[in-house]
């Protein structure tokens, strides 16, 4: 074999050989002026400068290609990017709608909620202070009129039943009195209503004006948004329990919700018995209980424009509370003023105790002094000689001195075309024009004027006309 050495320096002959026959010595003759020079080019330099001459070319053809294919091959890089974005941005737009599916249903969910637990709230405050009202009026009747069963509290439960804050809450778009103020949140519905007479100037422009245009502005904006599908919110429940559980807690408040509903009903129930209570007491005493509270409002003065309670509703609460809710006010308003009228209606004696007999009653009697038949217009109470005569109800005096038969008289004015008297006294311990108290002492029992003995006679008057102290007497013995 042969040495490398030996191969080598064959290798390198052959090459050196191969240069020779390629590139043989070539020399260029350059004439200028009659004199001729040449320049001689070896087969090293001839290969040197071919190779330099196919790198240009190959340089050259490299960058025709890269400037003639650009476009295409930018546009190929270009596509590959969009597909892989276009994929992620698949990828995520299907992230984003379960997304928005989940917090679509959770959305849906906590606002039903919070609109269920407002409208319970709402419902919360208005019976705490429809109860604290009821309380009032309870006290009031008990102090100055006859009592009434507490049949009206069927309803116990407050704020606290359902851990729900009750906050206070005003009248809003209804005027209203300052007792109520402090019960709900009422406003106006639009809607004809039957058009009142007019006694003054026309009123301004009140807030009223434009609701109608606000609540359906209100109403266009939430048509106007787009929300997730029912299939959506279900698959969305399906997915998590979470949301199923929020569903049925609003469901249970819902059903609180209902039942102080029914439990506003049962108020107005019993309420409504109470009032027919105060009514039959009033009817007992031989009075008209629809002829007595009129005659009772238009003299306190009453008025304003008529309003059907249909076109009324409490903010936060279903309609069917709202007509519940009014209706137990309507019937308590009722009861208190009831109980207000009534308490002025002399329902006890002018004396009490069983040193007193009633000596004479009302109606036609065998006059004592004459022997003939003769009608006696009140009721006669004897007992001892300057004992307490006190008045029947609250009133203001209208008269006090001597009057003929009477003898010393204190005549009293109840309201409401109510008059009781107070005759054949020994001394008067009132003075004209003096307000006076039910249980208050105007005088005492005596024998002055026409009589056979101490005692005190006693009468009462209605709508300028005598009626019988037996009546009203057994009527308040039966509440009192």
């Amino acid at each position: 074999m042969r040495a490398p050495k030996e191969t080598s320096e064959t290798f390198l002959e052959r090459v050196w050989s191969w240069l020779h026959r390629t590139f043989p010595e070539r020399q260029i003759y350059i004439r200028s002026d009659g004199r001729v020079q040449f320049f001689t080019f070896g087969p090293s330099l001839q290969a040197t400068l071919a190779g330099l001459a196919l790198i240009f070319l190959g340089w050259v053809a490299f960058a025709t290609v890269n400037v003639v294919f650009k476009d295409r091959i930018i546009a190929a890089k270009d596509h590959r990017f969009q597909q892989m974005q276009s994929a992620y941005e698949n990828r995520l737009a299907d992230l984003q709608i379960s997304y928005d599916d989940l917090n679509g249903a959770l959305v849906g969910a906590e606002d039903k909620f919070k609109a269920t637990a407002d409208a319970l709230t709402a419902k919360q405050n208005a019976i705490s202070g429809f109860l604290s009202r009821k309380t009032q009026v309870e006290a009031s009747v008990g102090a100055h009129g006859p009592e009434i069963p507490a049949s009206a509290s069927v309803y116990q439960a407050g704020p606290a039943d359902t851990g729900v804050a009750a906050d206070s809450v005003g009248f809003t778009g209804v005027a209203a009195d300052s007792d109520d103020a402090a019960d709900s949140s009422l406003a106006v519905m639009p809607g004809p209503v039957a058009p009142q007479p007019r006694v003054e100037k026309p009123r301004k422009a009140s807030m009223l004006d434009g609701a109608w245009s606000r609540i359906e502005k209100f109403a266009s904006a939430l048509l106007d948004r787009r929300g997730p599908s029912p299939m959506q919110i279900s698959a969305a429940y399906a997915q998590h329990p979470a949301l199923s559980e929020l569903a049925a807690q609003t469901a249970r408040v819902a059903a609180l919700g209902n039942a102080e509903t029914q439990m506003m009903g049962q108020t107005e129930v019993a309420l409504d018995g109470d009032v027919g209570l105060l009514r039959s007491v009033v009817k007992s005493t031989g009075i008209n209980p629809d002829q007595f509270l009129h005659q009772a409002q238009t003299s306190d003065g009453v008025g304003g424009p008529e309003i059907p309670l249909d076109q009324v509703h409490m903010d936060g609460a279903d309609p069917k509370f709202s007509d519940a809710y009014l209706r137990a006010s309507a019937v308590l308003d009722e009861l208190n003023n009831l109980s207000s009228e009534v308490a002025h209606i002399p329902l006890t004696t002018p004396v009490a105790g069983a040193a007193f007999d009633r000596s004479s009653g009302f109606g036609a009697r065998v006059d004592p002094f004459t022997g003939h038949y003769a009608f006696h217009p009140g009721v006669d109470f004897a007992g001892p000689w300057g004992a307490a005569v006190t008045a029947t109800a609250p009133g203001k005096v209208v008269f006090a001195g001597n009057r003929g038969g009477y003898g010393n008289m204190v005549e009293i004015d109840h309201g409401f075309g109510i008059h009781t008297r107070y005759g054949h006294l020994s001394k008067i311990t009132v003075a004209l024009g003096a307000t006076v108290g039910k249980g208050s002492v105007v005088g005492r029992l005596g024998s002055t004027g026409r009589s056979t003995g101490p005692h005190v006679h006693y009468e009462v008057w209605y709508d300028d006309k005598v009626r019988n102290p037996n009546s009203f007497i057994e009527a308040g013995r039966h509440v009192l």
